[in-house]
This record gives C-alpha cells, sequence and structure tokens, in this order.
C-alpha cells in the first residue's frame, strides 16, 4: 500500500480509529486501578495481594508481547490488534463470574497475555500506513489515547458505578472491546512483515540501543503506570482520603498528561529527542520524590505535575525507537523494551510499592523510585538519534 502522506480525510479517520482501539487496549488494564479498593473490601485482601494482580497481568503482557514481537508480522498486524480486543473482551466478561480472588489473579494473567499483542503490533502498523514525514505527528498522537485512558478511567469507573456494581464494569468495557475488535477484521488493509525471518531477532538483542531503551522504559513506567496503579489505595488507605474525593484527585491528575502527550504530536520534530527525554525523565524523578509531601493541596498539585511530565516520556520514545531501528525489527524492538518495562516496571514496581505500602509505607517506596528515576536520566545519551547513528553508539 502507498502510505498516506498527510492527516487528512481517510487518514485523519484511520488515525482517529486506531486511536480510538488503543484507548480500549489501554483501558482493560488501567480501569483495574480505581477498582482496586473495592476489590480489596470485596475479597478482604491486602495492599500487597491486591497489587499481585498487576504482577500477574504482568506477566501474561510480557509473554505475549514478546510472541507478539517476533510473530505479528507473519501473522498479520491488523488480525493481531483484532485478536487483542476480542480475546480482552472474553477475559473481562468472564469476570463478573468470579466469587475468590483466586481466579480473578488468573483472568489478570490472562488479559495481560491478550493485551500484551497490541503495541508491538500497532507501531508496525501506524509506520506502513503513515510516510516517515508523519511519524512526529502519528505516533504521538496514537500514544495521546494511552495518556486519555489514564485520565478518563477513574470517572468511567466512577460513572458506571453510579448504575452497576464493580463486576458490570468490565461486563461492559468487555462488550464493547468485542464489537469493535470484530469491526477492525473487516476495516482497512491488512499488513505483513516477511523480511528476515527468525534471525534479525539474535542480530538485536545483541545492541546495545535496545538495553538502554529497556532500562530508561522500565523507570518512566514505573513512575507513570507502576504509581498510576497503587495510589488510589496510598490516597484511601495511607492518607485516609474517601474513595470518592481520592477518584476525583486522581482523575484530575491525570488531565494535564493528555496535553501533554498530544503537544508532543507538535514539538518532537523540532527538538533533539535525547535531551528531550533527558528533562522528562529528570522532572519526573523530582516530582515523583516530591509526592511524599502529606499536605493535601500541595499533594494534589504535585500529583497533577508528575503525571503530567511522565506522560511525556512515551510518545518521545516511541518516535525514537521508530528512528533508529529498522522497519523489519521495529515490532520486535517495540516488543522487547516494552517487556522489559512491563515485567519490572509496571508488574513487579506495583507490588513493591504494595510490600512498601504494607511493612513501612507507601510514601518510602514512592520516595526511593523517585531517587531511582533521577539517577537513570542521563543513560539517554548512550543512545543515537537516528538509524545513521547506531553504529557509532555501538547499538
Amino acid at each position: 500500500m502507498i502510505p498516506f502522506e498527510n492527516l487528512k480525510g481517510r487518514a485523519l479517520f484511520w488515525l482517529l480509529f486506531i486511536w480510538f482501539l488503543w484507548f480500549l487496549s489501554f483501558t482493560t488494564r488501567a480501569i483495574f486501578s480505581p477498582v482496586l479498593p473495592l476489590l480489596e473490601d470485596e475479597f478482604s485482601i491486602s495492599h500487597a495481594a491486591a497489587s499481585s494482580i498487576f504482577a500477574f497481568m504482568s506477566l501474561g503482557y510480557s509473554l505475549s508481547l514478546l510472541a507478539s514481537g517476533i510473530l505479528g508480522g507473519r501473522i498479520g498486524y491488523k488480525k493481531s490488534i483484532a485478536f487483542c480486543l476480542i480475546a480482552s473482551a472474553l477475559v473481562f466478561l468472564a469476570i463478573p463470574f468470579v466469587q475468590t480472588f483466586p481466579p480473578l489473579r488468573f483472568l489478570s494473567f490472562l488479559l495481560g497475555l491478550a493485551a500484551g499483542i497490541y503495541l508491538p503490533s500497532s507501531i508496525p502498523l501506524i509506520t506502513a500506513y503513515y510516510h516517515d514525514k508523519t511519524w512526529g505527528k502519528t505516533i504521538p498522537i496514537h500514544d495521546s489515547a494511552a495518556s486519555f485512558s489514564i485520565f478518563a478511567s477513574p470517572f468511567i469507573c466512577l460513572g458506571l458505578l453510579k448504575f452497576l456494581p464493580w463486576r458490570g464494569i468490565f461486563a461492559f468495557i468487555g462488550i464493547v472491546a468485542l464489537f469493535s475488535g470484530t469491526a477492525l477484521l473487516f476495516l482497512g488493509p491488512e499488513v505483513k512483515i516477511h523480511k528476515g525471518g527468525w534471525n534479525p531477532f539474535w542480530t538485536l538483542i545483541k545492541k546495545r540501543s535496545l538495553w538502554v531503551m529497556a532500562f530508561i522504559w522500565l523507570f518512566a513506567a514505573t513512575a507513570n503506570m507502576g504509581l498510576y496503579f497503587i495510589f488510589p489505595l496510598y490516597l484511601t488507605k495511607e492518607l485516609q482520603i474517601p474513595l470518592e474525593s481520592a477518584h476525583a484527585i486522581f482523575g484530575f491528575s491525570r488531565l494535564g498528561g493528555l496535553g501533554v502527550a498530544i503537544a508532543a504530536a507538535f514539538i518532537v520534530d523540532r527538538l533533539n529527542l535525547r535531551k528531550l527525554i533527558f528533562f522528562i525523565l529528570l522532572l519526573t524523578g523530582l516530582l515523583t520524590l516530591s509526592l511524599v509531601y502529606r499536605d493535601l493541596q500541595w499533594l494534589k498539585v504535585l500529583l497533577f505535575l508528575q503525571a503530567s511530565i511522565a506522560v511525556g516520556f512515551f510518545p518521545v520514545a516511541l518516535v525514537l525507537i521508530s528512528r533508529i531501528f529498522k522497519q523489519e525489527v521495529r515490532g520486535q524492538a517495540m516488543g522487547l523494551i516494552v517487556t522489559f518495562g512491563v515485567i519490572f516496571g509496571i508488574g513487579l514496581g506495583p507490588y513493591l510499592l504494595g510490600i512498601s505500602g504494607d511493612l513501612i509505607s507507601f510514601r518510602f517506596g514512592i520516595g526511593t523510585l523517585g531517587i531511582l528515576t533521577v539517577l537513570s536520566s542521563g543513560l539517554i545519551f548512550l543512545l543515537p538519534e537516528r538509524l545513521g547513528e547506531v553504529s557509532k553508539s555501538g547499538g
């Protein structure tokens, strides 16, 4: 197919449709955060046990990311995304029937397996549908769906709880995902990558650029989604804020991140990506460290700033990844990098923060995370800016 060279007409429709699919896929994981206090009360479990949902989800997500990065190009990226949504829908439709906590852990693992298919398939699909001169806009706009999901999930939860029990939230989202995934099967051209077989994978894992970006992604993911998953527990259990007020504070804190994600589409082509990522990570770490401050009025401001800045990492990093890895390994690189971030950042991170909440305090874990994120920011200068510089950087 001939790539779209501008964002008009059919090109804009496709971008908005893929944006919605990423929003929906991300929401299947993000919705667990505002529901978590209800699950903790329903099943009478500890902070660490409740947070273990994300560890199981991340385990499945990581395994799926690896498989999708390798096989997605052979099966077809569009079919892979459709399967992701349909499989996620089936898991969500099963959750309302859970009566004890252990089956919920297993379903979280299955959800991770389904959801992990999306990202390694979406970036190659976008870079195939759109000319590379538009990537600075199409990739950040697409990625802004994740920021919107983070912002909207607490309000979706609150809105649906007025009409449905918490089990009904999962049923509703499951139905929407089922219809959306089915619709994708009948829309748009398929994209497959046959070149290279298995050999590029073994070449890829020897590149320094891959592992540097994976390590950086780990801390960015923990400071964003890892913190996001446990923060409602911190607000309601440690700071004793009522659930509805905590969701309102938590939700509005994510509004700035949506603006930052959209703004990234208009600035990434004008700035040095490595310097931009360095300042984003540095500020994210410092603001994460500041969240240990207990004054509620200041905490609202600091949480808003932290959430806004942290989100800015991902659209910029995705553009950088698209520039420094070739098309035939782009999906695999994306899968490996995100897998590393998911296992240690989004899976192990919330679990360790939950243990910190049980044994010491959430504040101790959050402060430690802030310090480590600051220390990781300088690693970005080990990466090249574009593909032609890879050999110079050793990556």
